[in-house]
């Protein structure tokens, strides 16, 4: 680096000739490295306690529009025959309790049209399939609210969860009033479908995705309208014997959390 400079004695400019070492330049280096690995990790996790705190909020959303519906309808919780709507052949039935079958529900009080074009709060910010596979709706409704407890009890499940795909062994729907639900605080009306907030190598193949598996964390919205976090080990057991808010043992009148 050159500088210029005026010598007060003589009427001249001089040139320096002056420059950073290779050995302050690796000096530099190593403290931007150093300052680099120290704040990459802090932002990561701002960024997914950002989604985290956004996705709570989508749950709040939601509870409050569950509570709309509910006080609209006889103090009943959503109801319909499986499958609701019918996709081309080689595509999946569309159930209620998949997001896309239980957003029309809740539509009319957000006052906007929610679909894959505008998932609205019915998308998680960490979820990274929905918009490509769950027509953008991140969050599943329990069958538990849809059924009784004596059905949820009865039903038998095999390979892939036959009662919740096949439409030939689904049971008739029987709407569920609010005051059924023996402890509001731990029965779990809605969540994150996959485990948007903590993620594995087995999470990425479709087969281990959804509440079935022992893996990762979800947010999880309680019929008492408390949210919360909580690892997939937690849970406690189904009727499927995996952490499936859907088969609740007893139904709305289980407990999904605590164990």
């Amino acid at each position: 680096m050159r500088y210029l400079r005026i010598d007060a004695r003589y009427p001249k400019i001089s040139i320096d000739k002056k420059g950073f070492t290779i050995v302050e330049l690796l000096v530099v280096i190593s403290i931007i490295a150093a300052l680099t690995a120290i704040l990459l990790p802090g932002l990561g996790k701002a960024r997914s306690m950002a989604r985290k705190l956004s996705c709570g909020s989508n749950l709040h959303q939601i509870d409050i529009a569950m509570h709309m519906y509910i006080n609209e309808n006889k103090q009943t919780y959503p109801c319909a025959s499986d499958p609701i709507a019918k996709k081309l052949p080689t595509d999946p039935n569309v159930w209620l309790w998949m997001g896309r079958g239980w957003r029309s529900f809740i539509m009319p009080y957000f006052g906007e049209n929610i679909d894959i074009n505008n998932p609205s709060v019915l998308k998680c910010p960490g979820d990274q399939t929905a918009a490509q596979t769950y027509e953008a709706t991140s969050y599943s409704y329990s069958m538990a609210f849809y059924h009784s407890p004596q059905q949820i009890d009865k039903m038998a499940y095999f390979e892939k969860h036959d009662e919740q795909w096949d439409s030939n062994k689904s049971k008739p729907s029987v709407p569920q009033e609010a005051d059924r639900v023996a402890s509001p605080a731990g029965k779990i009306i809605i969540g994150d479908w996959s485990s948007n907030h903590l993620r594995t190598v087995e999470d990425a193949k479709w087969w281990r995705r959804g509440w079935w598996i022992w893996e990762g964390k979800r947010n999880y919205l309680f019929a008492d309208g408390h949210i919360r976090l909580i690892d997939a080990n937690d849970i406690k057991p189904a009727r499927d014997g995996n952490p499936n808010p859907n088969v609740t043992i007893h139904g709305i009148e289980g407990i999904d959390w605590p164990q």
